[in-house]
């Protein structure tokens, strides 16, 4: 994990991911489980990027250096104050963590079913009895392609968010890093600033092909699989179906998941590209043209896996500064 400090300084943090408890289990990483394990780890990894791109974004030690006076005292405070290291693993404020963890990733879950699965299912299943069309497959049908629409106009509205579009900067110099690497290029600013922004094993291309899956699958699931029919209880038949959805939806992803493997290995291949095509457009809604300064910090990232996994192994588990030199603000 790499960020840029308010101070302008790179800070970075490596470990290894076997050290998660879901990177422990071995029987989550066949095929067609390894899709399932990749959204969970995503997540938790996320939250904890998240967690740790915040604590230095607070830390003391890596405010902007105001000059005079106060601002050299300020510096030479700096100098002698490092950030702090991660509690041991098994102490009370490190099970803590974790616990929190845990349970952001479970309101996220809650929330990304009750927004793109319960509320598509809920808005076609009312306007099904609105109209008084009872066909089951055509209302599965409305509620994909709901769900699609709710999923664009989710992105693209926070999009709009100033802080977003940074975030997706980032994401693009994530991006452009991979690819400078894939095309065996020096992984130096001037060749990674050439590289495109899109990359065909996005997370947002998997969350596209999970949607064309599911508009294929779902589709033609039974709409009422405990009763057969559409009951007089609008909620209850929702809801029925919105657990059948959580059951099948491991795996959807774990084919996803295999696919956008393919797409990756044969990225070359104008076949492969055809068909995936649309999650490649999609992350023109994901992904912005970065700044120098965030490409250098995807690069100050991307050289620590290379680093750690050409060594076996992971020289420091706490944050270093990388670039060492504060850039100094105008009073």
């Amino acid at each position: 994990m790499a960020c840029r400090a308010p101070n302008g300084q790179i800070v970075l943090q490596v470990e290894a991911v076997e050290k998660t408890w879901i990177g422990r289990q071995k029987w989550l990483k066949y095929p067609f489980l390894r899709g399932s394990l990749a959204l969970i780890d995503s997540m938790a990894l996320g939250s904890r990027a998240l967690k740790f791109a915040s604590n230095i974004q607070l830390d003391p030690a890596f405010q902007p250096i105001v000059p005079g006076a106060d601002g050299e005292a300020a510096s030479a405070a700096q100098t002698q104050v490092t950030p702090a290291t991660e509690p041991d693993a098994g102490s009370p404020s490190k099970r803590v963590q974790e616990g929190a963890i845990v349970l952001t990733l479970l309101v996220s879950f809650a929330m990304g079913i009750g927004i793109f699965v319960y509320l598509p299912n809920l808005a076609a299943e009312w306007a099904s009895r609105a109209t008084g069309h009872k066909d089951g497959t055509f209302i599965n049908l409305i509620a994909e392609l709901l769900k699609a629409v709710v999923f664009f106009g989710y992105i693209w509205v926070l999009g709009q968010v100033k802080e977003i579009r940074e975030i997706f900067k980032y994401h693009g110099a994530e991006h452009k890093a991979i690819n400078t690497l894939e095309a065996d290029q020096p992984l130096e600013l001037g060749y990674c600033k050439q590289q495109t922004r899109l990359h065909p094993r996005c997370g947002t291309s998997f969350a596209i092909i999970v949607l064309i899956l599911g508009l294929i699958v779902f589709t033609f699931v039974p709409r009422y699989p405990v009763t057969g029919h559409q009951g007089k209880n609008m909620f209850l038949d929702v809801t029925v179906r919105v657990l059948l959805t959580i059951v099948i939806l491991p795996l959807i992803s774990g084919i996803a998941y295999e696919l956008l493997r393919i797409a990756g290995k044969f990225r070359n291949q104008g076949v492969v590209n055809f068909f995936f095509k649309p999650g490649i457009w999609s992350q023109f809604l994901t992904t912005r043209e970065p700044e120098p300064g965030q490409i250098e910090v995807a690069l100050t990232a991307l050289k620590a896996v290379i680093a750690a996994e050409e060594s076996g192994k992971v020289e420091s588990e706490v944050p270093v500064v990388i670039d060492a030199t504060p850039i100094a603000v105008p009073s």
